[in-house]
């Protein structure tokens, strides 16, 4: 008999189908709507913004594997900026997302030249670093601006059939924003920008022997993440009203990296699917259970212990051994046997 070796690995980089990329935003749009068959719609506009902030959070993290604990400086900076844009210069939603993502793009811009330059520890230590700077600005530094512990609120008019005091309206714009960001990510994972970048995070040494400027590209990521996550935030601020310090505290950036590790790192989906997972459980024992913290503390190491590779690494691991068996039977009916190698 014959031997074939059967090579298995999980997320394997293909070429982006537009037709692919459209199916699966249906698939999450069509999600999302039936949620809220049986969740409030305040519940899923939230998610939408964490969607995306996790999303970006997952391009550096999960494909370009640098994690951070400052990601929530450009959220928090992204938010106070639309905020201070409807305040001081028009209450205009798209005039409020600009100023946020033209905020979150100049300061990672700069920030990025110092921080990339790091790695490891030290990139994931730098950048709560610089977190924590934000933070203190928020809270104290520029407090004239942020009105410190007090918050900046803000209120944003209706335009055209946009008005966010309709919960339906809220939700449905902030759906549609989460498809844009999710088809922008999966065309640059997929594109070979995408390859460079997941080839950085397997062997950076490599990549620069093949003479690409490694920097640039590291950098470029740490942009778009930073602005996107920025984007994130001038979404929560139109919706919220209301921006304070505790959306810029260091400490909130455990909600980032649980989602990503609930859904499974490097792979667009398990950003979305840890994201809801993480929101829900956390909106459900909030609501019913006194000491919720310690709870969903446990339930969370329980997911990250028992799913090493998130939530949709397991089911993919699930549907190749399933496809793996089938071939072995079909294998064992021509006469040949398989060897498998990982």
């Amino acid at each position: 008999m014959h031997n074939i070796a059967v090579h298995q690995q999980s997320f394997p980089v293909q070429p982006a189908q537009r037709f692919l990329v459209f199916r699966d935003m249906a698939i999450i749009a069509a999600a999302f709507l039936a949620l809220s068959l049986f969740t409030p719609l305040y519940w899923l506009t939230d998610f939408a913004v964490m969607c995306i902030l996790v999303l970006s959070f997952d391009l550096l993290y999960g494909y370009m594997g640098h994690l951070s604990f400052g990601h929530m400086l450009y959220f928090g900076a992204g938010a106070y900026m639309a905020s201070l844009a409807l305040l001081h210069l028009a209450p205009n939603p798209f005039l409020a997302i600009l100023a946020g993502l033209v905020c979150g793009a100049a300061l990672s811009a700069v920030v990025g030249f110092v921080v990339v330059r790091t790695s490891g520890a030290a990139f994931a230590l730098v950048n709560l670093a610089f977190n924590q700077i934000g933070y203190w600005l928020a809270l104290s530094g520029l407090q004239d601006y942020t009105h410190g512990e007090d918050g900046l609120p803000s209120s944003v008019e209706a335009l055209w059939f946009l008005d966010f005091r309709q919960a339906p309206v809220a939700f449905g714009f902030m759906l549609v924003c989460l498809l844009l960001v999710f088809w922008l990510l999966k065309t640059l994972t997929a594109s070979p920008y995408g390859i460079v970048v997941r080839s950085i995070k397997e062997n950076e040494d490599r990549v620069k022997f093949l003479g690409y400027n490694t920097f640039r590209y590291k950098w470029l990521t740490f942009v778009i993440s930073s602005t996107l996550a920025a984007f994130a935030g001038s979404l929560y601020a139109l919706v919220k009203g209301f921006v304070a310090p505790s959306d810029v505290n260091p400490l909130e950036n455990t909600r980032i990296i649980f989602s990503v590790l609930i859904g499974g790192a490097g792979n667009l989906y398990g950003a979305l699917v840890g994201s809801v997972a993480f929101e829900m459980i956390s909106n459900l024992l909030a609501t019913t259970i006194a000491r919720w913290e310690m709870i969903l503390g446990l339930m969370l190491l329980a997911l990250v212990f028992w799913f090493r590779r998130g939530i949709t690494g397991y089911a993919y691991q699930l549907y190749l051994d399933r496809s793996y068996e089938r071939l072995v039977k079909f294998a064992q009916g021509m006469g040949l046997s398989l060897r498998r190698q990982k």
